[in-house]
């Protein structure tokens, strides 16, 4: 009988980001207005999209069978997510321009680093 090894619980890390970006958005609207809730907004989704790219791409093959899959797809995620990283901050520099740029990096900041939490959200929970 062959061993199913369930996937890594990511969508809980993908959620933490959400609510990162939406409480970084929130503090900047109640902050600085308009301006700063979009700067902290924009600042966020830079973080957010290019890490759920890296799931999405990442995560598509499972099993011994596919190791080379595996490995390939980790590689290529990770290029994809550098890549749609540098578009995003182009993007948002040249069309959206931040018009509070500490709220803007302070909640891509904020964002990335709730992959700290990803031991504690990733963790399965013991039948013991």
């Amino acid at each position: 009988m062959a061993a199913k090894l369930k996937r890594p619980p990511i969508a809980r890390l993908l959620v933490a980001q959400s609510l990162m970006l939406a409480v970084a958005s929130a503090l900047g609207m109640l902050a600085a207005g308009i301006g700063g809730g979009v700067s902290a907004l924009t600042g966020s989704a830079v973080a957010l999209l290019p890490n759920a790219y890296f799931v999405w791409r990442a995560f598509r093959y499972q099993g011994a069978r596919h190791t080379q899959d595996i490995v390939k797809g980790f590689y290529r995620a990770e290029a994809g997510k550098f890549g749609l990283t540098v578009a995003l901050f182009t993007l948002v520099f040249l069309a959206v321009p931040p018009s509070n740029p500490a709220f803007f990096f302070g909640a891509y900041v904020a964002t990335l680093l709730v992959h700290w939490l990803g031991p504690w959200l990733l963790r399965r929970p013991s039948h013991t």
